[in-house]
C-alpha cells in the first residue's frame, strides 16, 4: 500500500488517531515483556510511526503485509538498538572508582535484601534454605510442613515469582544495585 501524501492537517490527525488505535496496544506489550515502560513504549510508537509516515508519503515503502505488521516491526527494531544501547551503559557516576569493591559487593547485597524482603518474611526463610543453606528439598519439606517435596518447590517458585515481580514493577536492571 502506498499512502497519498495527506495534506490537510485533519486528515493527518484521522490517519495518526487510526494507527494509534490500531497499533499502539500491540507495541506497548512487546514493550512491556522486554522490560520497558509505558512511556517508553509511547515513544518508541510515536517513532516508529514518524518512520511509517515519512515513508509512506515520499512513496519509499512497500508493504509485504499490513499497516499493523509494518510499524510494530519498526518499533521492535527501534526497541531492540535502544535497549541494547542502554544495556551497556551504566551513569557514569553509578559507579565509583574510589569505593572500595567490598562496598560495592555490601550495597548490592543490601539492595538484593530490600527485594528479597518484600516477598515476606516466610519466603526469605524458604529462599534461604534453599539457597543459601543448600539443604535438601526432603529437610525443607518437613522443616516447613509441606505436605510433599513437589509443594515445597512450587513454594519456591512462587517466592521468586513475588521478588521478579517486585524488580519487574521498579523496572530494575543490573546498574541499579549498584551505587
Amino acid at each position: 500500500m502506498q499512502l497519498n501524501p495527506v495534506n490537510t492537517k485533519q486528515s493527518r490527525e484521522e490517519l495518526f488517531t487510526t494507527l494509534y488505535q490500531k497499533v499502539f496496544p500491540t507495541v506497548a506489550r512487546y514493550v512491556a515483556k522486554m522490560g520497558g515502560s509505558f512511556d517508553q513504549a509511547k515513544d518508541i510508537f510515536q517513532d516508529a510511526l514518524l518512520i511509517y509516515y515519512e515513508k509512506a508519503i515520499s512513496n519509499n515503502i512497500t508493504l509485504q503485509s499490513s499497516e499493523k505488521a509494518y510499524i510494530a516491526g519498526i518499533a521492535k527494531h527501534l526497541w531492540l538498538k535502544t535497549y541494547r544501547d542502554e544495556a551497556g551503559n551504566i551513569p557514569f557516576d553509578a559507579v565509583s572508582i574510589d569505593q572500595p569493591e567490598e562496598e560495592q559487593h555490601q550495597y548490592a547485597s543490601n539492595k538484593l535484601m530490600h527485594y528479597l524482603e518484600t516477598a515476606g518474611q516466610k519466603c526469605m526463610e524458604i529462599l534461604k534454605a534453599f539457597y543459601y543453606d543448600k539443604l535438601p528439598v526432603k529437610q525443607i519439606t518437613e522443616a516447613f510442613g509441606y505436605s510433599g517435596p513437589h509443594s515445597a518447590t512450587v513454594q519456591k517458585y512462587k517466592c521468586l515469582e513475588k521478588v521478579r515481580d517486585t524488580v519487574k514493577k521498579k523496572a530494575l536492571h543490573y546498574e541499579d544495585f549498584l551505587e
